[in-house]
């Protein structure tokens, strides 16, 4: 039944849509604060508590960890209180951690509240995404997806650009005390913010989603009648569907599901958390000063904010699996020819120039296709009813994979085992497989709206 209630201001005034997706996607800025400060961190703390490779693992992966947690979360939370409140939700997690964390007097315990802090980006991390998706009209919906990839990178900059400040001074508890800045935006900024049309029809509340629709879609009269027809239309074909997690093992979900892991495992397998969360490391073992080291991270943290720029501009005209093989194509020339280098080049100048180079573009390679276009597709293959659980199993996965990487990268790069060389070898050769992989499974998303998408599936089966 048709709510007549009225809808609250925030849902009923024309909305700006730079205001609506500067606050939708500001989580991202969270995500890569986080994924990116621990670079300049281990670099600081390493002298204070002389970390074993071991130690620089757990430190790093304990985010991935909490991380998981937030996302199985999210998926619940989301249906049950809705995409906005669990995103504020998540910042205020995420504000609570990073206070810990500052005031932190032990490894040990800096370990347990970076996994509290994990529990807010993976609840941000798992629903940013799916509220972008849902309120962007689909002409635009891959760029504004991409928007909060460029978030992503954001933080990460930022990060790199507050440890080169700080390093200097050892004031590692200020590079974690920096994140709460963007939490507390983003909790003010969403007040002000809508929730999606979908989850308000989905929970009866149709006034209000046709008040976001005018204000976020720009439409009237006919086609917001013919935009809510067409929700109305999924989750009556939905109404018979549980909501649960069993569901995405359904015949005609169970391939995007296939794909959204695979895109979830495939992303983190690249190597990229290996590079952005190691680079200062990696460049000191290679005989660049701390201070350096953490200069030339600057310099990738550019060139992955400029390349998800583009791509903000092309995945709705290029399409998602284009950008995803390109920068497979990158990706794997870049890696190999960084592991020949390490293994060959013996000059600390020519080796250190090279690496950085060739590190800098694969980065730019994995943020063409495989940084941005990850989170666009995942939160437009799952059906409504399924899609923020759906979103939250591949967070889960994607956070498992980061944890991985995150744990055994300083372990598998020590000359007493792969090396360094050898490993940019292995990451070469996943990012060959993803290529076959992509190609043989992956299908095109771009121009089509979520009811179309989940349409296609069903028609599929």
């Amino acid at each position: 039944m048709t709510q007549t209630a009225t809808a609250p201001p925030s849902a009923l005034r024309r909305i700006n849509p730079a205001t609506l997706y500067f606050f939708g996607a500001l989580g991202g800025i969270l995500f890569g604060y986080d994924l990116g400060i621990i670079s300049g961190i281990l670099v600081v703390i390493n002298k204070v508590w002389s970390l074993s490779g071991f130690e620089k693992g757990v430190l790093t992966a304990s985010l991935s960890v909490g991380a998981m947690i937030g996302a199985g979360l999210a998926g619940r939370l989301c249906n049950r209180v809705g995409r906005r409140r669990t995103i504020m939700a998540a910042g205020a997690v995420v504000i609570l951690g990073t206070v810990a964390c500052s005031l932190a007097p032990t490894f040990d315990s800096l370990v347990g509240f970076r996994t509290v802090l994990g529990v807010g980006i993976g609840l941000s991390s798992a629903t940013v995404p799916t509220y972008i998706s849902e309120l962007a009209p689909a002409r635009i919906r891959g760029a504004m997806g991409a928007l909060n990839q460029i978030f992503i990178v954001s933080g990460i900059l930022i990060a790199f650009l507050v440890s080169y400040w700080l390093q200097p001074h050892h004031l590692w508890r200020w590079m974690f005390a920096g994140a709460i800045v963007p939490a507390a935006i983003l909790i003010v900024g969403l007040t002000l913010l809508p929730e999606t049309p979908r989850w308000l029809l989905n929970t009866g509340k149709e006034d209000e989603a046709r008040a976001v629709l005018a204000s976020t879609h720009g439409r009237e009269g006919d086609e917001i009648d013919a935009e809510v027809a067409s929700i109305r239309e999924v989750i009556a074909l939905d109404s018979q569907q549980s909501g649960r997690i069993r569901d995405l093992g359904a015949g005609w979900v169970r391939p995007m599901l296939f794909v959204a892991l695979l895109l979830a495992v495939g992303q983190q397998f690249s190597g990229v958390n290996a590079i952005n969360a190691y680079f200062p490391t990696m460049l000191v073992s290679l005989g660049f000063t701390a201070n350096t080291a953490l200069l030339s991270a600057i310099i990738l943290g550019v060139t992955k904010l400029a390349f998800t720029a583009w791509v903000v501009f092309v995945v709705d005209r290029w399409g998602r699996k284009p950008l995803l093989l390109i920068g497979n194509v990158v990706m794997v020339i870049t890696l190999g020819l960084t592991g020949w280098v390490i293994l060959n080049v013996h000059d600390k100048n020519t080796l250190g120039t090279l690496a950085v180079i060739l590190l800098v573009l694969y980065l730019a390679g994995y943020e063409l296709g495989w940084g941005a276009v990850v989170w666009v597709m995942m939160s437009e293959v799952f059906p409504l009813k399924v899609r923020s659980i759906g979103m939250g199993v591949g967070a889960v996965v994607l956070w498992a994979a980061t944890g991985i990487i995150s744990a055994v990268f300083p372990i598998m790069s020590d000359h007493n085992h792969l090396g360094l060389g050898r490993s940019m070898y292995v990451f070469a050769g996943i990012n060959a497989l993803l290529f076959v992989l992509t190609w043989l499974l992956v299908k095109e998303t771009k121009q089509q709206s979520l009811e179309q998408i989940e349409m296609n599936l069903r028609d599929a089966a």
